[in-house]
């Protein structure tokens, strides 16, 4: 089965809006694996204007599922990833500004630089995953820098589904084909939804796990975290 991740800058972005601590993004973390998430995913940014970086670290002693710790590999985000030590980190190359992830990397342009941050990554036994297009030229640079896995960036599948165009699906099928067969973990994630979730894992060749934040929290407002959970678990099977 595909593993769900969950997450949670939308619990810190709610907490940050009042000040204190409520909602309680570790207690929230606890949560959500005790409902059955079989991972919990943080974004940290520079301005930590949700995610902060002490949460990366409050969070360490509580995530017992995976630890996915994503963000752009400049030096503060490396250096809390090589102080935590999560199950995974995901490069995503958004800039400081961006109000959230909007494109994958040019694994053929930025190469050597991946290259280097993967191996510090992977002397550290951090598993690693590169954001990414599905762009059959970008799937096979992420090979070239030693990735362990790909996550693919699942914005245009979205929408296009909104639309009414399954095809739209075609892309990803083809990049995963290519993943697996060059030995590339594949994940997914960005604007997946209880309304193209089945959809997406039912195409997608191996599909090792899903990262998903913003719909899951905005369906858990009208239906209740636990039991969003578990209709994302029950879709993934």
């Amino acid at each position: 089965m595909t593993k769900l991740s969950v997450n949670i800058n939308k619990i810190a972005t709610l907490r940050n809006s009042r000040g204190g601590n409520v909602p309680n993004v570790v207690q929230f973390a606890i949560d959500v694996q005790k409902f059955g998430a079989e991972g919990v995913t943080i974004h940290p940014r520079p301005d930590e204007r949700h995610i902060r970086y002490q949460d990366a670290r409050d969070l360490k002693p509580v995530v017992h599922t995976e630890f996915n710790i994503e963000g752009n590999p400049v030096k503060k985000f490396m250096d809390l990833v090589l102080e935590v030590q999560p199950t995974q980190v995901t490069l995503v190359p958004d800039a400081d500004d961006a109000l959230t992830s909007n494109a994958g990397w040019d694994t053929l342009k930025h190469k050597d630089f991946l290259i280097e941050v993967i191996q510090e990554c992977k002397r550290n036994n951090i598993r690693t995953s590169i954001f990414v297009d599905p762009d059959l030229k970008m799937i096979a640079g992420a090979k070239l820098t030693g990735t362990d896995r790909i996550e693919l960036y699942t914005e245009q599948f979205a929408h296009e589904f909104s639309l009414g165009n399954k095809a739209g699906i075609q892309p990803y099928v083809e990049a995963a084909l290519l993943a697996n067969e060059l030995g590339l973990g594949i994940n997914a994630g960005h604007d997946l939804s209880l309304e193209n979730i089945r959809f997406f894992k039912e195409n997608i060749p191996n599909l090792l796990e899903v990262s998903i934040g913003h719909a899951l929290i905005s369906e858990s407002l009208y239906l209740g975290i636990e039991n969003v959970v578990n209709m994302y678990l029950n879709k993934l099977k």
